[in-house]
């Protein structure tokens, strides 16, 4: 009836993301002995400005970021420069850093909501077009969709024909998990970057700190988590100071 119509007139879509920003950030020390690694620089820009000025640009109007090391310190930014005309809200951690998967757990009451949501680490540094990655998602009628690329690393996602994730292995101990054996899988090195539906919270049982990839290992029997490969796109992961010259030649 009309109470419904007026009800949608007057919830306006607003995309959240959530930033991974409580990490230790030990490879990149001593730069994070005193710092969040949120807060390192590429060209006198720190990664958590440049990731919410990146994740604005496709039309990010809500920020949840989560804090554990040294929280102050992005708090007292995000005020001095009026949280770059976003809303922001803080997922504390500092009892205890939860990891990727309890993170998101944790932040759970302020992901809720209709619409699909982004997931991004602090140190991560890209120009995938998350619209197209958007449509990808919203067309695949996945519960996550994972940016991927081809690029050699020593733990990979693995991928059926479909694009669906079946499995994970690491290189370097040889562990590998094969939840669906659906022969050929292809590898895939994760971007640190997700799409998720908000129903995702009523799917993961895993309590306290956990990984997001065991998440993801537990729910991709029985629930599509795609591939978004973007391979051709420029990706870097400032977590060690040798990145950050290579970012600075990427990123002006």
């Amino acid at each position: 009836g009309t109470g419904y119509f007026c009800f949608s007139q007057l919830e306006l879509i607003k995309m959240k993301a959530m930033i991974f920003a409580a990490g230790l950030g030990t490879r990149l020390k001593p730069f994070t002995d005193h710092h969040p690694k949120a807060m390192a620089m590429v060209n006198q820009k720190p990664l958590l400005q440049r990731n919410i000025e990146y994740l604005k640009s496709f039309g990010v109007s809500e920020f949840i970021i989560n804090l554990h090391h040294f929280p102050e310190q992005i708090k007292s930014f995000l005020a001095e420069h009026k949280h770059f005309g976003a809303k922001v809200s803080f997922s504390d951690e500092s009892e205890a850093l939860l990891e990727t998967g309890g993170g998101l757990k944790k932040a759970a009451p302020l992901l809720q909501g209709r619409e699909a949501f982004i997931v991004m680490n602090a140190d991560i540094l890209t120009n995938l077009d998350l619209g197209k990655m958007m449509e990808f998602h919203k067309s695949s009628g996945s519960v996550a969709s994972l940016a991927v690329t081809n690029r050699s690393t020593s733990r990979y996602f693995l991928f059926n024909e479909q694009q669906e994730l079946c499995g994970w292995k690491n290189l370097k101990t040889g562990e590998e998990k094969i939840v669906r054996n659906e022969a050929p899988l292809s590898a895939k090195a994760f971007s640190g970057i997700h799409i998720l539906e908000p129903d995702i919270f009523s799917y993961i049982e895993q309590e306290g700190k956990f990984s997001i990839v065991d998440t993801y290992l537990s729910l991709c029997k029985n629930h599509r988590i795609s591939a978004f490969d973007h391979s051709s796109d420029i990706l870097i992961d400032v977590g060690k100071p040798e990145a950050i010259e290579k970012a600075e030649a990427l990123f002006p």
